[in-house]
This record gives structure tokens, C-alpha cells and sequence, in this order.
């Protein structure tokens, strides 16, 4: 497939189901894309062994202190820097640890920044400038396959051997080029030709919400479903951590606000406060030596 031959890529093709869009009603149009949308899914179901072996490596790599890091450009990019901006406050997690990267820096976010993502060289520049080394990860994201700075970021995390994922939503794909998983969500033709925010831009979020989430999962950051490691920076959020010290260890409202103020709104201190009757330091001690990890901090004291 030659690179600048556009219409070879699925992403790009005319889907034949649509093509009197622009005569259907408001509720034919929104039918329409739900029934595309469908689709999504069961494209992700092919490419789960893909998506649990990048799971593999940026766990491994995490727990060894290296970090993740997103880049795309336009809707991926976007696609990239939201879900890395979810973990901290889902997770507890530094926001160094996961980071999105757009093509043509911040202000892309909002206004796109022209010939950025055409850019080879940008993409190598960026993996520089974001400080990327051979302990992290690198997932490159790219709805067609081959976006030049996608392209760029992946040929250069390669050199200074980071580990490095691709993910798109055709095969082949050119930026599946040695890296070590590539992901292809082949979702079809869009409703609205080649507007890859819809059914691929979908697809991309699905596999980032996996990636994070079976991540932080496997990091000890959760306990059973529930979030334990949520930071509690409003109403919201603090209501949610009395919610999971009562869940998890029987409490009653009043004790549960106690232990929270007691372990200053970290959920995982007082679940072993509590369920070990250790004091805030002992269970913060208990949780340094496992790394975060409820189950095994309670079996230190077995």
C-alpha cells in the first residue's frame, strides 16, 4: 500500500450504507450512526490478546518505574492526552506517570495546528522533548496507520529502545513497524466518509479505557471493582471514599468519615486501619512495602 494512496485505507472508504445521508431525517441519521457504531465492539473483541499483551508490557514496565506515554495527532492525540489525564484522579496516580502527547503541542487541543502531524521529524523532536527513555512505554495513535509523526515518535522510541505499542483501525498498518504489539481496531467505512472521530475515534477510546484501567488493575490500584485509590479533591469524590471504607471493611457511615479524616481522604490507609487495627503510620507502612497493594499489606500481618 503506497503511503500517500489515501483511499486504499478502510478508514477512508465510502460506506455504501450511507450514502443518502444527507437525506434522511434527524432520527435516520442518529439511527444510522448507532447502527455503525455497534460494529465498534465487536472490531475491539478480535484484538483482545493484542490489547491484554500491551496491558503486559506497560504493567511491566510501570512496575519498574517507567512511565506511559500517548502520542497521536488531532483526534487521537485528543483521544491520547484525555485518558491520561483521567488516571491521577482515578488512580492516585503522579501526572507524569501517564502522559498524552499531541502533534503540534497544547493548543492543538483546541484549534488544530497545520502540517503537524505530517511531520516525521516533529514526531522524533517530541520524543526528546517529552523526555521519553528506554524504561517507558510509548503507544502511538493513529486512525489511518500512517500519520507521518506518529510514525516519527515510533521510528525514534524505537532507537533508544523504549517499548512501543501501536494502535489503529486498518490493517495493515505502517505504524505497526517494529513495534512490540500492534493493535488494528478495523471498524469500517465512517458514516460520514473518512471523519475518523466517529467509529475509530470510539474504537481508540475503548482500547486507551482498557489499556489505563487493566493497567492500574494489575498495579494494585483497585480492590476488588472499587476504586480505592481515587483522589478525594471534591464533594463528590470524598462521599465516593466513605462509600468504599464501608463497602470493603462493614463500617458505618459515622466510623467510615472518621477513618477517612483519620488517613486524610486515602481510602486504601483506612481500609487496613480498620481491618487490621493498625494506626495511620503502621498502615501507611504496610502499603509502602506492598506497593499499594490491600491484600497483601492485610497478609503482613497473617
Amino acid at each position: 500500500m503506497n503511503l500517500e494512496n489515501l483511499q486504499a485505507l478502510t478508514t477512508e472508504g465510502k460506506n455504501e450504507s450511507s450514502s443518502d445521508l444527507d437525506q434522511l431525517s434527524a432520527r435516520g441519521i442518529v439511527q444510522m450512526m448507532n447502527d455503525e457504531d455497534k460494529k465498534v465492539p465487536y472490531a475491539i473483541e478480535r484484538v483482545l490478546d493484542q490489547v491484554s499483551d500491551a496491558v503486559e508490557v506497560i504493567s511491566h514496565a510501570l512496575e519498574k518505574g517507567g512511565r506511559l506515554f500517548y502520542f497521536g495527532a488531532g483526534t487521537s492525540g485528543r483521544l491520547g492526552i484525555l485518558d491520561a489525564s483521567e488516571c491521577p484522579p482515578t488512580f492516585g496516580t503522579q501526572p507524569e506517570l501517564v502522559q498524552g502527547v499531541i502533534a503540534g503541542g497544547p493548543s492543538a487541543m483546541v484549534r488544530a495546528v497545520e502540517g503537524a502531524e505530517d511531520s516525521f521529524e516533529l514526531g522524533q523532536e517530541d520524543v526528546h522533548k517529552y523526555g521519553v527513555t528506554k524504561n517507558d512505554v510509548v503507544v502511538g495513535i493513529a486512525a489511518s496507520g500512517r500519520t507521518p509523526y506518529v510514525l516519527g515518535v515510533l521510528a525514534e522510541a524505537q532507537k533508544i529502545e523504549a517499548k512501543t505499542v501501536a494502535v489503529s483501525c486498518n490493517k495493515p498498518s505502517y505504524i505497526n513497524e517494529g513495534v512490540d504489539v500492534a493493535i488494528n481496531v478495523v471498524v469500517g467505512p465512517e458514516v460520514l466518509t473518512g471523519s475518523t472521530r466517529l467509529k475509530a475515534g470510539t474504537a481508540q477510546k475503548l482500547v486507551l479505557n482498557m489499556l489505563t484501567t487493566a493497567t492500574m488493575i494489575r498495579l494494585g490500584k483497585v480492590y476488588g471493582n472499587l476504586m480505592v485509590s481515587v483522589q478525594a479533591t471534591n464533594l463528590k469524590l470524598k462521599e465516593r471514599v466513605k462509600r468504599i471504607i464501608m463497602e470493603v471493611t462493614g463500617a458505618s457511615y459515622e466510623e467510615a468519615e472518621q477513618l477517612a479524616d483519620q488517613a486524610d481522604g486515602d481510602a486504601k490507609t483506612a481500609i487496613i486501619m480498620k481491618l487490621t487495627g493498625s494506626s495511620r503510620e503502621e498502615a501507611t507502612r504496610l502499603l509502602n512495602v506492598t506497593n499499594g497493594r490491600i491484600r497483601e499489606a492485610i497478609q503482613q500481618l497473617d
